[in-house]
């Protein structure tokens, strides 16, 4: 029986992305590094759980949620979360941030001091600066003060992130955007009296990411499929994307819908689904080791891709 593994997502540390995996196994990505796997059919794409437990009901999941988590487990999840503002008495100290994501797409948020910038790079901003520092109210004042006074959102998303990833201004550009709007958000009266403001200190992260040079994508996985197999080179990787070059072109990988899949070798999923375009793709790729890193002859993706479009084109009327 071939073995099979469960993806609990992406990391971000020091040195560059980690896929993790249940039971504790880790996969250090590297730009060039071939990544690929096969989908396992089975039961399905199963929930995660929520805060560290187990789905009571290991309830089916759609392939194209990110989240992974069925209605239960996600209220249950959201419930502790910092960004669903439903955490009144942590006593964290924590840093107000904006990001950078491409030209005119900045945003504010808040992160625990202890976390320092991994969530900066788990959001794929290409720069940011810290704004402030101090209490959780406080820190929250403070967004709520950069969206109504200077209209700056707490959310982009990320069609609009990887939309413009391949053509991004040059250093001085991207900081400058961000330093201006620096300015006139530590200048704001109603500024909270315990919250610390921060200097500003542009940190690019382009260079972490590997966009220097990176390829348009032709694409975006839609969805894993029972069968389906992803193989392809790691050409650069931000927030939750891997960028893959692939046999049809440059693709956009979410890691986060790996999550709920059982996922093995690309060459355990063609003996297992047999027949089938799928099967045949996957039968043709070379023998394979180990999931998230196997060295194979050539890059071959049979899962359904979508179009990546850039939000601020509009295809018609309405």
């Amino acid at each position: 029986m071939a073995q099979v593994w469960r993806c609990t997502g992406l990391r971000w540390g020091d040195g560059g992305p980690v896929l993790v995996w249940e039971g504790g196994r880790r996969s250090t990505l590297t730009w060039g590094k071939p990544v690929a796997f096969g989908v396992v059919g089975g039961g399905g794409r199963r929930c995660v759980g929520a805060r560290g437990n187990v789905c009571p009901v290991r309830a089916a999941v759609a392939g194209r949620t990110v989240g992974a988590r069925c209605e239960e487990c996600g209220r249950l999840e959201r419930a502790h979360s910092v960004a669903a503002d439903t955490i009144a008495d942590d006593l964290r100290p924590y840093s107000v941030y904006l990001a950078w994501f491409g030209p005119g797409m900045v945003k504010v948020g808040i992160t625990a001091v202890e976390r320092g910038s991994a969530r900066l790079l788990e959001q794929g901003a290409v720069v940011f600066s810290w704004l402030g520092r101090g209490p959780l109210m406080a820190a929250r004042r403070s967004e709520e003060l950069l969206r109504t006074v200077l209209g700056v959102p707490d959310r982009i998303s990320y069609d609009a992130k990887r939309a413009v990833r391949s053509a991004l201004p040059d250093v001085a550009a991207r900081a400058a955007e961000v330093r201006e709007l620096h300015a006139r958000a530590v200048g704001l009266d109603g500024w909270p009296e315990s919250l610390e403001r921060m200097p500003f200190e542009a940190v690019d992260h382009a260079g972490v990411f590997g966009l220097a040079g990176l390829p348009a994508a032709r694409g975006v996985v839609a969805e894993l499929v029972a069968g389906g197999v992803v193989r392809g080179e790691l050409v650069a990787a931000a927030g939750p994307d891997l960028h893959l070059a692939t046999d049809r072109g440059v693709v956009v990988l979410d890691t986060r819908l790996m999550a709920g899949w059982e996922l093995t070798t690309a060459t355990a999923t063609a003996t297992a689904t047999g027949a089938g375009a799928a099967g045949a793709a996957a039968r043709a790729a070379a023998a394979a080791t180990s999931v998230g890193a196997l060295p194979v002859p050539g890059p071959v993706l049979t899962v359904p891709l979508r179009e990546l479009k850039d939000p601020a084109v509009q295809d018609g009327l309405f």
